[in-house]
């Protein structure tokens, strides 16, 4: 047995610490520019903000298509993580949720992009959509619940009903700059607190 044989059945390296932070740092700057300029922006201003070159990028996302992909999953762990970090804050379970609910306001505006990259029958475009909603509707819960429990929020509030109104509110955001959907899913927000 030679060398190339006992490793053929290995597993695959880990990446290097190092190598994950740079590709989470690459995917980071990927998310701010697509939500300012969508999805459609050059690479080399992904490059830029990474502070790489865009060989880089296309060494570890070699379609426009990949890059959003792994920009998509990137933002669904960091929402995901960010739950229950914000309500371990100390700050009050509403003030988590309104927290947390920012957070995916701005996994909104890169997601919808995700639409002129896969088609909706496409089979890749439902398993992000099922890993979105199994990786973030227990998340969702688990705010408002701790929020109903508080007294802060009403307790009849699904979360999927809370995430499908706030990405409702999000739809064509980018299209019409009189529409600010920051501000309405901020009412929205507040609108679920129990009258004093």
């Amino acid at each position: 047995m030679n060398d190339s044989d006992e490793t053929a059945g290995r597993a695959p390296r880990a990446k290097r610490a190092d190598a994950r932070r740079n590709q989470e740092s690459l995917l980071d700057a990927a998310a701010a520019i697509f939500a300012e300029a969508g999805v459609e922006a050059p690479v080399r201003d992904v490059a830029a903000r990474a502070g790489v070159g865009t060989a880089t990028i296309y060494r570890h996302f070699p379609t426009r298509a990949d890059l959003i992909i792994a920009v998509y999953r990137h933002q669904v762990e960091a929402c995901a993580e960010a739950g229950p970090a914000l309500l371990a804050d100390g700050t009050s379970p509403h003030a988590a949720l309104a927290q947390w609910i920012d957070l995916f306001v701005d996994f909104l505006v890169t997601k919808h992009g995700l639409a002129a990259v896969l088609q909706p029958d496409n089979t890749a475009f439902d398993a992000l959509h099922t890993y979105f909603l199994d990786r973030l509707l227990p998340v969702c819960g688990r705010l408002l619940d701790a929020a109903a429990e508080s007294g802060e929020i009403r307790s009849d509030l699904k979360a999927y009903e809370l995430m499908r109104g706030v990405g409702n509110l999000c739809i064509g955001a980018g299209n019409d700059p009189r529409y600010d959907a920051r501000r309405l899913v901020a009412l929205l927000i507040a609108g679920l607190r129990r009258p004093a």
